[in-house]
C-alpha cells in the first residue's frame, strides 16, 4: 500500500494593518458638516448680534450688557471664521466636494473679505475700549469703533439676509433627530458651539468689572 500523502494545509495568514477594524475617530462630516457648523455659528452670532443692537439704543445705560455680550461674541465669530476659511482653502486648493458645492453667490463672495476686516477692526477697538487704552487713544479709538460699526452695520445687513434662508436650513439639523444622524460629526459640532458660547461667557464675565462705571464721553 502506497504511503497516505499528508494533507496540504493552508498557510496561516495573519491580518495585516488594513485588515484590522478601524478605530473609532472624530469625523467631521466633510462638506456638508463644515455647512451645518458654519450655519449653527451663524444662528448664535445672529441672535447675539441683535441682543448687542438693543443695547446700543441706549448703550452708556447698559455698557456693561454691551461689553458682554461683544465679548461673548468673539469666540463663535473666530470659530465661523475658521470654518469659512476652511471652506475657502478646500475650494482653491480643488478639494472635489467642495469645488462641487460651489463658491457663494457673487456679491457675497465680493462681501465676504470686507465683513471680516470690520469684524476683526469692531471687535479689536472694542475691547481696546475696555481693557484700558492710553486716554490719549481714547477718543481716536472710539471714533474708529463708531465709525466701523456704521461700515460693519451696513454690509453685514446684505451677509445676512444674503445666508439667511441657509442659516435657517442648516442650523438645526445638527438638533433634530431626523437630520442629526445623516452627515458625521453632529456631536463634535454641538460641542463646538457649546464651547465657543462658553469661552466667551469667561471672557465676558472677566471684562465686566473694567466696563463697570466706565464713561463713553
Amino acid at each position: 500500500m502506497a504511503p497516505l500523502s499528508p494533507t496540504p494545509i493552508a498557510p496561516r495568514t495573519r491580518r495585516g494593518p488594513q485588515h484590522a477594524r478601524p478605530r473609532a475617530r472624530w469625523r467631521s462630516g466633510g462638506v456638508e458638516g463644515n455647512a451645518r457648523l458654519t450655519g449653527g455659528l451663524a444662528a448664535i452670532i445672529f441672535v447675539l448680534l441683535f441682543a448687542e443692537g438693543v443695547t446700543i439704543l441706549s448703550v452708556q445705560r447698559l455698557l456693561s450688557a454691551h461689553v458682554v455680550i461683544g465679548a461673548i461674541l468673539i469666540p463663535p465669530i473666530a470659530v465661523k471664521l475658521a470654518s469659512t476659511t476652511w471652506r475657502m482653502l478646500r475650494y482653491y486648493t480643488g478639494h472635489g466636494a467642495y469645488r462641487r458645492k460651489g463658491p457663494p453667490r457673487p456679491l457675497l463672495r465680493l462681501l465676504g473679505p470686507v465683513v471680516v476686516i470690520l469684524t476683526v477692526v469692531l471687535l479689536v477697538s472694542g475691547v481696546g475700549l475696555v481693557v484700558g487704552a492710553p486716554l490719549s487713544w481714547r477718543p481716536t479709538l472710539f471714533a474708529l469703533h463708531r465709525a466701523t460699526f456704521v461700515a460693519w452695520f451696513a454690509v453685514m445687513v446684505i451677509h445676512v439676509l444674503g445666508h439667511l434662508g441657509e442659516t435657517a436650513r442648516l442650523a438645526p439639523r445638527d438638533w433634530l433627530a431626523r437630520t442629526r444622524r445623516h452627515v458625521d460629526g453632529a456631536t463634535s459640532r454641538q460641542w463646538v458651539l457649546a464651547t465657543s458660547l462658553a469661552a466667551g461667557l469667561i471672557l465676558g464675565l472677566a471684562l465686566l468689572p473694567l466696563a463697570t462705571g466706565w464713561r463713553l464721553v
